[in-house]
């Protein structure tokens, strides 16, 4: 497996950001994505702190190069809770998802009605 080791390309995403946001809706549609911009950095993040290439990761998940491309491209993909638990375990993390409340939403009634209740 040592083939499979990964050896990191030198990259700055702040002069990436700079350089295309001048492109016209670009701001508008990375703000509607910014959360699987996150997501897709903090996954990226796991395997280069791993050392592995996507090769190495598809190898542990008993997957595919592409596979793995596809769960690392912010909002080309919606993989299951199963899927992002092999990609976890390849890289050396946990999953963890939490349900955050949202503060800039208007607070709902604490009570929920008798359609919302689930049986």
């Amino acid at each position: 497996m040592d083939n499979l080791k990964y050896k990191p390309v030198p990259y700055d995403h702040e002069a990436f950001l700079k350089k295309v946001s001048k492109r016209k809706g670009f701001r508008k549609a990375y703000e509607e994505s910014e959360e699987e911009y996150r997501h897709a950095r903090e996954m990226l993040a796991a395997r280069f702190r791993a050392g592995l290439t996507q090769e190495a990761v598809a190898e542990l998940m008993g997957t595919t190069k592409s596979a793995v491309s596809r769960l690392e491209a912010a909002g080309k993909h919606a993989p299951s809770l199963i899927t992002l638990r092999k990609y976890a375990q390849a890289v050396g993390c946990h999953l963890e998802i939490r349900l955050v409340p949202d503060s800039r939403l208007k607070k709902r009634s604490m009570r929920p009605s008798k359609r919302q209740m689930v049986g």
